[in-house]
């Protein structure tokens, strides 16, 4: 049986990015074991692809705040050591940093990346047993399908699959409002969320993930009638989101996540450039405002509609 090791540690959107690569694979090569490297906090995202067979938790994030502890470097050491167990007929680091390629050379197994002139971080080419060369143009997504087609040296695949899955969430009427993101120039205003809310014929639930995010879902629930959702982990906002009627969000991973569902998506863009990391390829997402052009409320209600 052939053996895959895709090393796509972080963040959630790029991990949701590469499960159409994923995918790729899987349907190319039918009798692959396909196994995936991901930080902890979005095993979850890799678990609910269908065609992984072994998730492989990392906690570099963790760990880089902890490296004083001895306890740390034997968990470290234990990672190593079960990464190790196995070889692979190829190892593809689909995220190509410095990070990611010293973790692909802790596997054992032929290491493919992106070359100096493809990555971000060009040293992380050094690392790497097999160089690709992948526009820097494409789309996060098709950057991920193109470095694995050529990896494992198949024809690109024309049918863009995301292969998650989430059982048993039953649909319901409500409207989930992303509000949160990485970046305060990405937020679209409170103003507009309020409008929109009070512009639709559903109920709005708003989650969030810090303070800050949920003070903010609570002055728009306030103001609309809206329900703040309690803290949930990937695994419960995953079905909370196939379950709604529709899902709007800021550019942030869970975006992303609730389109690759195939959830009825509107991604709000702000200050970002939907072109290169936009939704991609999910048949029921659209992307809009641009960079320097923040959505209108019309434009969603009428995507809503």
């Amino acid at each position: 049986m052939t053996k895959i090791l895709f090393v796509k540690t972080s963040s959630l959107g790029d991990v949701v990015h590469n499960c159409p690569a994923v995918s790729d694979a899987a349907r190319a090569l039918p009798s692959t074991a396909i196994d995936w490297v991901v930080e902890e906090a979005f095993a979850a995202i890799a678990r609910m692809h269908g065609s992984v067979r072994r998730v492989i938790p990392v906690a570099v994030r963790r760990w880089c705040s902890s490296l004083w502890k001895p306890e740390v470097w034997r968990e470290i050491g234990a990672w190593k050591r079960e990464l190790a167990a196995e070889r692979y007929d190829a190892v593809v680091d689909t995220q190509s940093l410095l990070k990611s390629a010293l973790i692909a050379r802790a596997a054992r197994g032929r290491r493919h990346g992106l070359d100096g002139a493809s990555s971000r971080e060009w040293p992380a080419a050094w690392l790497y047993d097999v160089r690709h060369s992948v526009p820097r143009g494409l789309h996060a997504v098709e950057r991920n399908r193109s470095l694995t087609a050529a990896a494992l040296g198949f024809s690109p695949q024309k049918e863009l699959e995301y292969g998650l899955r989430v059982p048993g969430a039953e649909k319901s009427g409500y409207v989930v409002f992303l509000t949160m993101t990485s970046r305060a120039d990405k937020l679209w205003p409170e103003e507009r969320w309020i409008e929109l809310a009070r512009g639709m014929r559903a109920p709005t639930i708003l989650p969030w993930g810090n303070d800050e995010e949920r003070n903010r879902a609570q002055r728009i629930a306030d103001a609309t009638g809206g329900t703040v959702l309690p803290r949930k982990n990937l695994d419960e906002l995953a079905k909370v989101f196939v379950a709604a009627r529709a899902v709007v969000g800021l550019d942030t991973g869970l975006t992303h996540l609730a389109a690759a569902l195939g959830v009825k998506t509107i991604g709000l863009y702000c200050a970002s450039d939907p072109a290169l990391t936009g939704i991609h390829g999910a048949p029921r997402a659209h992307n809009v405002g641009a960079r320097g052009r923040a959505p209108e409320v019309v434009e969603v209600l009428r995507l809503l509609e």
